[in-house]
Formats: C-alpha cells, structure tokens, sequence
C-alpha cells in the first residue's frame, strides 16, 4: 500500500517535506482489531507536534494521521461488533485503560503516534475504538469530527458553561468552528466571542453565528465566563484570562505552546490576570466516550465541517499550510478509489 512515513523528527521552518511517501506491505487484522480501507483522513496541529518533536513518536518510522473515516475490509479473531463493509471511524486514541478515566491512563495510547496511522490506504485498528460514522456525513466531512470535533466537545464540557453565560473561543481552526456550532445547538442562550488574528477568521466566525469577533489582543465588550483556548501560543493564554469575568475558567486545548513567545508569560499580572478565582484547565487527550457520545449528537445538530481537500501526495503541502496558519476550517487528505 501507499503511505506517508515520518522517518525522523525536524522542524518544519527548517524542511518542507516532513513526509515520505512509499509503498510499504499491507497490515492484517490480528485478534481484536479490524483492517480498515481509508477513505479520508484529517490533518491535524497534532501531527505537527510529532514532527517537531513536542510529542514524538516513541518509535521511527511511522505513518501520522488520526481522523480517519474508511470502510473495513478484514475482521481479527474474536471481533463481533463490526462486518466487512461497514464504515467507521478511528481518533486519538488507539487503546487505553478503558475507564473513565483513560485519556490520562499511563496505558493510552495515539493512533499515528504510538501505532500506524491514517496517511495510508489501510490501517488497523482495535475493534472497540472505531465508531459507526452517521450517514449524513461524507468521508471527508466526517474525517475531523474524529478529533477537532470530538475533543471540541471534551472543551466545552470542561468550561462546565450553562446556557446564558458567555463563552470565548481564542483561535478558530478546524476545532473552534466546530464547537461554535454545537454551543449555538445546545446553549442557544449562550453568545460566543470569538479572539483571532486573521481578519477572514473573524469574518468566518461572524457567518456561523458568533456574537462578535476580534483580535487576540482585544477586548471583548462584556467579561467571559468560560474560554476555551485552542492556539500553539502564549500570547492568547495571557489576553484570555485577562478577558475572564470573576471565577471564569479558562480550558486550553492544545498540546504544546511555542517558546518563541513565551516572553508573554512575563506579562502575567496577578491582579489582572488570576486574581478573583480564575481558574485554568487543560485537556489531555480524548477517551472513547466522547468520540461515542459525540458523533450522534454532531448529526442531530448537524455539524458542518468547512473542510479543504488534498490527495495523500500532498500531504506534506497541507501540513505547511497548516503550519504557517493557512487555515479556513479543516484540512482533510482524501484517497482515491
């Protein structure tokens, strides 16, 4: 099969082809686990993180990806909950504990970081961590509610927001444009502010409903009870909490935040910043719930996801875009048939 290898960790200011794209032997299902023929899969922050070494792969080479929709086509020993042709989709989480509390087990472990990935035609996958995608969906539409929209749920529910108070949205990428739609379904009486620094961002989140829109370093017109931050930088986690009422709670979704502006941490003033019981919480992962709980409620909204698409060959092309924020929505990587 065709896919795309990471063979070492670089920086992506430094190399513009991360990837290599090979033919390497197609997976087989082994007891538990089911081999799944990839239709779509989204191209995530995450991936750049292993690229660059902020969350690397525990072993090279390996294939990335980890919003993938596809069809299965080979059942392991043992596997009951799905049949050959069947479509599923596959996140973050490869396997873990299986509680409720595994997205911080010590056994978790990432599809595409720790196992192969999507960036190919097959993967495969633990029977019990693939989910039936909703029909009104295509392939592509359905690739980042695995993880943008998954774990943009996950964010919300951390705010603890109850309809009628407000709510921030720092960054609006493939995550933020997803959870603004389900805060609009489910808290219609909650307004949504949103903080980017790209005009046609601001403008993008003005069309899906946003209250009002401005830059990072603004301030709203009204104190936030929740944000929920999804940037790779300091700077917004330093305005944000700055924008939080008294006792407001401020949740990152992110994994990692660049160093080159970490001088903003400096800039933290108690009284401005902390004082009068702000609060900061941060999500870890993403457990099998969610993702399950998730994807009937993106159909019932119905979710949509502005998604640009690219064939595998491109993949390193949609990483770079996405690297130096040329982002409107989600980037998907699309197989042919």
């Amino acid at each position: 099969m065709k896919a795309q290898l990471l063979y070492q960790v670089v920086s992506l200011h430094d190399v513009s082809t991360p990837l290599q794209l090979v033919d390497v032997p197609d997976p087989h299902a082994g007891p538990g686990e089911i081999r799944i023929r990839v239709a779509a899969c989204g191209v995530c922050h995450t991936e750049l993180d292993e690229i660059e070494g902020r969350t690397p792969p525990p072993k090279l080479p390996v294939i990335p990806g980890h919003e993938v929709v596809g069809y299965v086509d080979e059942i392991g020993d043992g596997v009951t909950t799905h049949q050959v042709g069947n479509r599923v989709g596959v996140g973050w989480i490869h396997s873990s504990s299986g509680d409720e509390h595994e997205n911080i087990s010590s056994q978790f472990r990432a599809t595409g970081r720790d196992v192969n990935g999507g960036y190919a035609e097959y993967l495969t996958a633990r029977a019990e961590y693939a989910y039936p995608i909703p029909d009104c969906f295509s392939d592509a539409e359905a690739a980042p509610l695995l993880c943008a929209g998954a774990i943009g749920y996950r964010a919300i529910r951390l705010t603890s927001i109850e309809d009628g108070q407000t709510l921030g949205l720092t960054g609006f990428g493939g995550s933020a444009h997803l959870v603004l739609q389900m805060v609009r379904h489910r808290f219609p009486q909650t307004k949504v502010f949103v903080f980017a620094r790209d005009p046609d961002q601001q403008a993008f989140a003005m069309q899906l409903g946003a209250e009002w829109a401005g830059h990072t370093t603004d301030r709203a017109p009204v104190a936030l009870d929740a944000i929920i931050d999804t940037t790779p930088a300091w700077q917004p986690v330093v305005e944000a909490l700055a924008n939080l009422a008294p006792g407001g709670r401020l949740v990152i979704n992110a994994i990692r935040k660049e160093d080159s502006d970490k001088e903003y941490l400096l800039q933290l003033s108690y009284h401005e910043h902390l004082w009068l019981e702000r609060e900061i919480k941060t999500v870890a992962n993403i457990t099998h719930d969610d993702i399950r709980t998730f994807l009937p409620l993106a159909a019932e909204i119905p979710l949509r996801s502005t998604i640009t698409t690219y064939r595998l060959e491109e993949a390193n092309r949609a990483l770079l875009e996405l690297k130096h924020g040329k982002v409107k929505g989600a980037k998907v990587l699309v197989m042919e048939s």
